[in-house]
């Protein structure tokens, strides 16, 4: 008889489990069984809460981008200025827990699921799409509509871009350092603007 009490803590188990499995093979190709081994729980008790693999490896990218989006959030509150809103949302994007091996080599396999699965797809569609309303708010205070949009684009795909390289490198980029180059990217492209009025 099942611990009363005890699924929201598996399910959080097995969620962690999935995202450091998947971490760990370097691919979504990973067993229920080997993902509630590494849980502590055995794998009919992982199909019971879930269903499938791959409702876990859902649940396991929802809590990396609701994760993400909680760091957003907690950052970007205090910050008033548009500069110090993109900082934020830089430092939200870099943050330890964010920019750890296992989740980074987990974004990069959601990446590529989300070619085949209309679920990760829309999950991934609603991050770009709300990572690209952040920066674009806080980026119209400082420039025109249709550069917002330009310069959103540039950072998002700079961001990725370090995901990507960190997924392909034998260590990561030390966190500093990305955070740095997002923003150095941005002043580039805001000096351009200026030089262009």
């Amino acid at each position: 008889m099942p611990k009363v009490g005890m699924e929201p803590v598996r399910r959080d188990a097995l969620i962690r489990a999935a995202i450091v499995e998947v971490g760990a093979m370097g691919s979504l190709d990973v067993t229920v069984s080997r993902i509630a081994r590494r849980a502590g729980v055995s794998p009919a008790l992982a199909h019971h809460y879930f269903g499938s693999k791959e409702q876990i490896l859902l649940a396991a990218m929802r809590r990396i981008l609701s994760d993400f989006g909680a760091s957003v959030r907690a950052r970007t509150r205090a910050a008033t200025a548009p500069r110090a809103r993109l900082a934020a949302i830089f430092e939200a994007c870099f943050t330890p827990e964010q920019f750890e091996p296992s989740v980074i080599v987990a974004w990069l396999n959601f990446y590529v699921h989300a070619h085949r699965s209309p679920d990760a797809s829309r999950l991934l569609a609603i991050y770009a799409r709300r990572l690209d309303s952040n920066m674009v708010h806080a980026l119209r205070r400082i420039v025109a509509e249709d550069e917002a949009r330009r310069i959103a684009q540039g950072l998002a795909s700079m961001i990725d871009g370090l995901y990507i390289r960190a997924a392909l490198q034998d260590r990561a980029p030390d966190r500093a350092d990305a955070i740095a180059m997002v923003s150095d990217y941005l002043d580039l492209c805001l000096n351009r603007t200026n030089h262009e009025r």
